[in-house]
């Protein structure tokens, strides 16, 4: 299919992970895509894609990668797990830089020179129910929700904005999650049982809302938070196995 066909797209934190995903669905579906990181181009990105080494916390630096876009996908991000005592000022920029910083000072950039377009940001489910040790990530998230929706109120029409909210997802930082556990195993398996769907989500499973969101069949869609996260978070706390 080609969806996107035409459409220029600018993916965040495109080295791996659902920033991988995503740059890879929309390449799929026609887009000519533009990707970035803050280490070197990563050999296996496809060669159609374009690199920038890019720190999106640095206004400057972005501005000089502006360009006309009719997709932005804001989806680089950090995670520390610590809570508010055990965070540091040095844990406060490595997490608010990219996660909201960095998508705000992309975000400001890339509005004026969008004639017509889509801004996806990539929030999570921490940013509405709080995660354990995940202070200053939850607050973050919670952040690029309520930017989501005031770009959509103050650029619509000419610009949807919407945020896509995952849950656990297949990424490195699931696994630094289950890290802290006493009991990393114990603490998968009883994820895994949580979620309605039988399975945590994968970068696929996100890139697919976001190939949705990007293109015209979305034209009504804006100013929303999209939660996929396997039904995660619409069940009770308590185990279904019990009654």
């Amino acid at each position: 299919m080609t969806r996107l066909a035409g459409k220029h797209a600018f993916v965040t934190g495109g080295r791996q992970g659902i920033g991988r995903g995503i740059v890879v669905a929309f390449v799929s579906e026609g887009a000519a895509v533009t990707t970035c990181g803050r280490g070197p181009r990563p050999d296996d990105l496809p060669e159609t894609v374009a690199w920038h080494t890019l720190d999106v916390t640095d206004a400057a630096a972005v501005a000089q990668v502006v360009q006309p876009m009719d997709i932005l996908v804001n989806n680089a991000g950090v995670q520390v797990e610590k809570t508010v005592a055990e965070s540091t000022d040095a844990d406060w920029e490595a997490v608010i830089g990219p996660n909201c910083r960095g998508v705000f000072n992309m975000c400001r950039a890339f509005i004026p020179v969008m004639k017509r377009g889509s801004i996806i940001n990539i929030g999570s489910i921490s940013g509405q129910v709080a995660d354990p040790s995940m202070a200053l990530y939850n607050a973050s998230k919670a952040f690029v929700h309520g930017l989501t929706r005031s770009i959509a109120v103050d650029h619509g029409p000419r610009i949807r904005c919407n945020a896509i909210c995952p849950g656990w997802i297949n990424t490195g930082m699931l696994e630094a999650g289950f890290d802290l556990a006493k009991d990393p195993g114990a603490a998968r398996n009883d994820a895994i049982a949580r979620h309605p769907v039988g399975r945590f989500g994968e970068p696929e499973d996100i890139a697919a809302m976001a190939i949705w969101l990007a293109s015209d069949e979305a034209a009504f869609a804006s100013g929303q938070l999209f939660t996929l996260d396997g039904g995660m978070t619409a069940a009770s706390p308590l185990n279904p196995g019990l009654f």
